[in-house]
């Protein structure tokens, strides 16, 4: 089997380089005794290496600054999960789109969990970042969706080396800014057909983008265009000319997280919107932001398993009378029902440990990453465990939200209860990023060492080189816009 090792790239290679020998400096001139001017910057992609003079220090090892506490954040955040939970039946039966829940989070400061505390953001971990989703989802899955771009466009500025561009967006997300993204299309082929060309000088962005989840709720929508032979990912304001989104997404289930369309007609770009720039069919072997977009989704199910097994106790305990039994009774005490009850708690508790599991390794990765140590094998792994995670947790949830509707008769099917939206809310998030494929990419990876972002980048050549006479783009990545 083939290392995974052997698939970093130079340029991955070269940052990790420089993100190590920035910790070891940092810690031997660091502490109470450092001068608050000293900055130490690698700004070559050579590793070269220099001193400069700036406000604030790097903070690769200040980031490692302790979390607060899961009890503080519960203490902050578990009011507005119950005030969300209250209104979550109404506004899926008159699918009313959540501003309101939306201003509750942004006001709480929720798009901030992860920005670090020296620019102003709570700091959590990814652990705590991804419970917390999780509480969200129990309250309404369709707001950690809703969030999802956001704390993705957050995690890639917290990997990139661009601390002044950082510090920009940190200061516009701690301002309470949310982001939503316009990355896949709806359209006969794979590819990404929205363009950025420049006009006198100008930069200007055109075409349409659908599954824009969160854009009518955000501030800001990253981007992801063709410029030439590169990708870019571009940060444009909602508010922008040129920029319409539209409520027009039609899924059976996720319906409030306003997944439609978004267009772009000579919207002008600013040189500082532009975020990201790489070569097209260009894979990424030093970043786990795939996994965390994943991750998103994973802890928004166990959320759900959550809810059901909620919805499941409350209905019960409420019931009195029972099939085939002659007048009252209490179903709470029948032990058919007690069994069901039992499973769904255990399929909760198997969800939810499953993604504690995957958010404590990607919290391990983020760590080893702030510390210079990050290797290959770590950011292949995370691809891994996510995507075994993704298997096992589909299925979970999948069956609780069936298997809710045997704790009672025909009046578990009531639209009121409105029970059926578990299962429809779970089963469009499972189809987000086929687990079927990401099922043959683990096969891959054990039995020829072929890790994920390898795979992708195999699939792009080989459909670039059937097809000579038209260009082929790659199918865009979530990673993409990292």
């Amino acid at each position: 089997m083939s290392s995974p090792s052997l698939f970093l790239t130079q340029q991955g290679r070269r940052a990790a380089d420089r993100r190590q020998v920035l910790c070891h400096l940092r810690a031997l001139f660091g502490g109470d005794n450092t001068p608050s001017s000293l900055q130490l910057s690698a700004i070559s992609k050579d590793s070269e290496m220099i001193f400069s003079e700036a406000d604030t220090p790097h903070a690769a090892l200040d980031e490692q600054a302790a979390s607060p506490s899961d009890a503080h954040l519960l203490s902050i955040f578990q009011p507005v999960f119950e005030r969300i939970a209250e209104g979550a039946i109404a506004r899926e039966q008159q699918r009313e789109l959540p501003y309101d829940a939306v201003s509750w989070l942004r006001d709480a400061g929720f798009g901030r969990l992860r920005v670090p505390q020296r620019h102003g953001g709570f700091g959590a971990s990814l652990e705590q970042l991804f419970r917390l989703v999780s509480r969200l989802a129990e309250a309404d899955s369709n707001l950690p969706q809703i969030f999802r771009a956001h704390f993705g466009f957050v995690e890639g500025r917290l990997n990139d080396e661009d601390e002044q561009g950082n510090a920009r967006w940190f200061q516009r997300v701690v301002a309470g800014e949310l982001f939503g993204a316009a990355m896949a299309e709806r359209t006969e082929t794979t590819g990404n057909s929205v363009n950025l060309s420049e006009d006198g000088g100008r930069w200007l962005l055109d075409g349409e983008k659908y599954y824009c989840t969160g854009t009518l709720y955000a501030d800001w929508i990253a981007v992801s265009a063709n410029q030439g032979d590169e990708h870019v990912a571009i940060a444009v304001p909602t508010t922008a000319p040129g920029v319409t989104r539209l409520d027009d997404w039609d899924g059976f289930g996720q319906r409030l997280t306003a997944s439609g369309t978004t267009r772009f007609e000579r919207v002008e770009v600013k040189d500082e919107q532009i975020f990201r720039r790489f070569k097209l069919g260009e894979g990424r072997t030093d970043s786990y932001i795939s996994a965390f977009y994943q991750q998103v989704h994973l802890a928004t199910l166990a959320g759900i398993a959550r809810a059901v097994q909620r919805d499941a106790i409350a209905f019960v305990q409420g019931r009195t009378r029972t099939f085939g039994i002659p007048g009252q009774s209490s179903p709470r005490q029948d032990p058919l029902v007690q069994r069901v009850v039992g499973r769904l708690s255990s399929l909760a508790f198997a969800s939810e440990a499953v993604v504690e599991k995957v958010s404590r390794s990607l919290d391990e990765l983020w760590q080893a990453y702030l510390a210079g140590q990050a290797t290959a094998e770590q950011y292949a792994e995370a691809d891994i465990r996510t995507y075994q995670a993704q298997q096992v947790v589909i299925g979970q949830v999948l069956e609780a939200t069936t298997l809710l509707f045997e704790v009672g008769g025909a009046s578990a099917s009531s639209a009121a209860r409105r029970l059926d939206r578990h299962w429809r809310n779970a089963r469009t998030l499972a189809s987000h990023n086929p687990a079927i494929l990401r099922e043959a990419y683990l096969g891959d990876y054990y039995l020829n060492g072929t890790v994920p972002s390898k795979a992708w980048a195999e699939r792009f050549a080989e459909a670039k080189a059937k097809d000579k006479e038209q260009p082929v783009q790659p199918a865009v990545n979530e990673g993409d816009l990292a």
